[in-house]
């Protein structure tokens, strides 16, 4: 009989001890920030109104622009030239190249995407208790196992590829079956463990309404998730203002100042909807919420993207194509009103998140990110990097270190191709924010040198120790 009572004492102790560490799991899960990212296409420095853009643009954005009131803005926040590249690198805080290493050495090619090996950010979080969704464009894998919902993300509706394709099913010199992977875009949707499916095609009516299908889709995404007792991560990659530009007929001349302008104040209300949708259902002191860009404006001539003060446009080594716009705001968390031009790359997000929600990042690959949390909630004046690498496609271009840039190889003035080059070119980017004038190398600023070129030798050195991804 004794022994039936201790079993007995045994077991509710141990069930006890079960329940009270599922009920803290669940406080601890509960009391996680939501995490809100809104990721801008080709969108450059200049076009918001906190970076001098706004109703300089022809269109005010009040809304977004909130976001550096209520919190934190930077401008010297950094990311790769490219769609694929950069997605790739906000997704896993690795450089976009990594993933293109195979195990062999050879590299995969630039819009190759991310392998399933990656531990993307939705899935470190969706292993923490997050509930994920994205809604919006992927372009990091269009084939089978490769898509958001095998990537880590609860639901997905969207596109899969680049916004451009808008323009095929339009177009009266599409050869139907010219190439098996000549096919329309089409508008796709689907849930973890499931196929996805295609729904409409994406031809220029479809490209000029989804961003508010998105909105809607986000909204409805925080107001389900809101009763959950779950954190939420809402990824919201939106297909404007890659080209064509197509504003919603609700906002095609709204603004009297063309598409460009209609389409900057169509995402800033959209934006709003989404502040209010968090403020109305109470989680605004506890949502992190970012927005920012994959890249500066498009690389094409005639483009309508504005820079703000910096060089270039996408696919190019100039600020232009680097440097975006980056807003963050947490309530009693992130200081108001902050601002820095201290250097920050999209890499950093992904420890940064992770020691904001107070979780380990993987140990078993190379992630060159850094935790910028302390940074971030104005516990440090100095950011906790001081230099990154600059790539275009699979070509190491230079570095960055502090308010200093070489670039070993420099663009065409007409942007395409690279040009030859005696010697690398240094710029000082408080003196030359344009990096117009190289700096001359029998002046004194010729120790800069030994730290930028130490930039580019570390990393080639973690290159070679990287094993490399692992093919699907």
């Amino acid at each position: 009989m004794r022994k039936l009572v201790l079993i007995f004492k045994v077991s509710f102790f141990g069930l006890l001890m079960i329940m009270t560490c599922q009920l803290q799991a669940a406080s601890e899960s509960k009391q996680r920030p939501n995490i809100v990212i809104v990721l801008m296409d080709n969108f450059g420095y200049g076009e918001v109104g906190v970076y001098g853009g706004g109703i300089l643009r022809g269109a005010a954005t009040p809304n977004i622009d909130s976001i550096a009131a209520e919190g934190f803005q930077l401008t010297n926040y950094n990311v790769e030239a490219e769609c694929t590249p950069s997605r790739s690198a906000l997704m896993t805080g690795r450089y976009g190249v990594r993933t293109r290493v195979r195990q062999d050495g050879t590299l995969r090619g630039v819009w190759y995407g991310i392998t399933a090996w990656e531990i993307t950010l939705a899935e470190m979080l969706s292993d923490q208790g997050y509930s994920t969704g994205i809604f919006g464009k992927w372009h990091l894998g269009d084939t089978q196992g490769r898509y958001p919902t095998d990537q880590g993300f609860d639901e997905w509706i969207g596109i899969p590829r680049s916004s451009d394709r808008a323009f095929w099913p339009d177009s009266n010199s599409f050869s139907a079956n010219s190439h098996p992977n000549a096919v329309f875009t089409r508008v796709m949707s689907s849930k973890r463990g499931q196929k996805p499916k295609e729904l409409e095609i994406f031809d220029r009516e479809k490209r000029a309404a989804i961003d508010r299908e998105i909105t809607d889709n986000a909204v409805d995404f925080i107001t389900r998730k809101a009763k959950s007792k779950n954190p939420f991560f809402l990824y919201l990659p939106y297909t404007q203002t890659h080209e064509p530009v197509d504003p919603h007929p609700e906002f095609r001349g709204s603004t009297g100042n063309g598409s460009f302008a209609d389409v900057l104040a169509q995402t800033d209300a959209y934006v709003g909807e989404l502040l209010d949708t968090i403020e109305r259902l109470g989680l605004r002191e506890n949502t992190i919420f970012i927005f920012t860009s994959d890249n500066g404006r498009e690389g094409v001539p005639r483009s309508f993207g504005f820079t703000g003060p910096w060089r270039g446009g996408m696919f190019s080594p100039y600020e232009g194509s680097l440097r975006v716009p980056f807003l963050i705001r947490w309530p009693e968390k992130i200081p108001k009103r902050g601002y820095s031009n201290e250097i920050v790359h999209q890499i950093d997000l992904f420890p940064t998140l992770a020691s904001f929600i107070e979780i380990e990042i993987p140990t078993d690959r190379i992630i060159d990110g850094v935790d910028q949390s302390d940074f971030l909630m104005g516990k440090s004046e100095k950011s906790a990097r001081e230099s990154l690498v600059i790539y275009i496609g699979n070509e190491l271009f230079g570095a960055k270190w502090r308010n200093w840039k070489l670039l070993i190889r420099e663009m065409d003035d007409d942007g395409y191709g690279i040009k030859k080059m005696a010697y690398p070119s240094v710029y000082n980017l408080l003196v030359d924010p344009k990096e117009e004038v190289p700096e001359l190398n029998y002046l004194n600023d010729t120790w800069v040198d030994f730290p930028l070129y130490q930039v580019l030798e570390d990393h080639e050195v973690s290159l070679k120790q990287d094993p490399g991804t692992p093919d699907p």
